[in-house]
């Protein structure tokens, strides 16, 4: 009798034996998160054998879990980190946190490879964000691509450079406290950034106590000499700017970090208001990265 299987039959083995091997891990998975009670394993191991499901197909079939279950234990599995809304306790706009499978998230996606690309792949580290007007989603933009590339595993640090009209506190639901002003104005012995729950490699620098003179700080060899030293211990540094309507404080944030990615939104940015400050960026020595129109 041969014993030798084909190639065709090894690698049918090989499929059935990872299927039953994933599985087990999201049974696992969702036992362990309080989703699924042992007794309904059994339950859901006899549907799947019956009608050829995937665990969590027959799992939902029989009304133990939901599709925001099933994608949370899928999420751990892959190790991609996101937090269901109903727990999240963070903003809406972060779309990529709360509901990473939706449009939106994809469309930045798209962003994020671009960014790869076309600015981080030749060894930089650092980007600011900014636009002409604080309504034009700056700040959503930029949190939202500083946990997209959390979710990659790179070492991220979102610094709110916005200390006219600071949001990432509130999009991530920090509460008030030390930041990026205090450091600058040496009113903070050490450099104390704050964690993101579920996003271990995502670290936020809020803006701080609000100061009479943010573009004076922005001024201070101080600011360059942080961003240098954070270099040496994250892999993407993003920088939150004030708007350009607002404030020159976009400026030195842009010369500082290189570059700069302008957000626009549409029926909203008008196109000589963008022109400048394409100008005044480049002005700078800084290079503009692109733009991207948010719905």
């Amino acid at each position: 009798m041969n014993s030798f299987t084909s190639t065709g039959e090894q690698e049918n083995i090989v499929k059935a034996a990872t299927t039953i091997r994933a599985d087990a891990n999201i049974g696992k998975l969702l036992q362990e998160a309080g989703k699924l009670k042992p007794q309904d394993m059994e339950r859901v191991l006899k549907l799947q054998q019956a009608e050829n499901l995937r665990f969590g197909e027959a799992a939902q079939k029989l009304g133990l879990v939901a599709e925001a279950d099933i994608q949370q234990a899928l999420s751990h599995q892959f190790e991609y980190p996101y937090i269901p809304a109903a727990e999240a306790g963070l903003s809406p706009e972060l779309t990529t946190a709360t509901n990473p499978y939706s449009k939106e998230a994809e469309a930045l996606r798209s962003v994020r490879s671009e960014l790869l690309l076309r600015w981080f792949q030749e060894g930089r580290k650092t980007l600011a964000i900014g636009s002409v007007r604080a309504d034009e989603g700056s700040s959503y933009l930029a949190a939202n691509l500083a946990v997209l590339f959390a979710q990659m595993g790179r070492k991220v640090l979102l610094i709110d450079a916005n200390m006219r009209q600071p949001r990432q506190h509130e999009i991530f639901n920090l509460g008030h406290g030390m930041g990026l002003s205090d450091v600058l104005a040496d009113r903070m012995p050490s450099l104390q950034v704050r964690t993101v729950k579920s996003f271990p490699t995502l670290n936020i620098l809020p803006a701080g106590s609000p100061p009479p003179n943010p573009v004076e700080l922005l001024a201070r060899p101080a600011f360059g000499a942080l961003l240098s030293g954070l270099e040496t211990s994250y892999d993407i540094i993003l920088l939150d700017s004030a708007p350009s309507q607002l404030s020159s404080d976009f400026q030195l944030v842009a010369a500082h970090a290189g570059g700069m990615l302008i957000a626009t939104r549409r029926h909203v940015s008008r196109l000589s208001p963008l022109v400048e400050l394409k100008e005044k960026i480049t002005l700078t020595g800084a290079q503009v990265v692109g733009a991207v129109v948010l719905g």
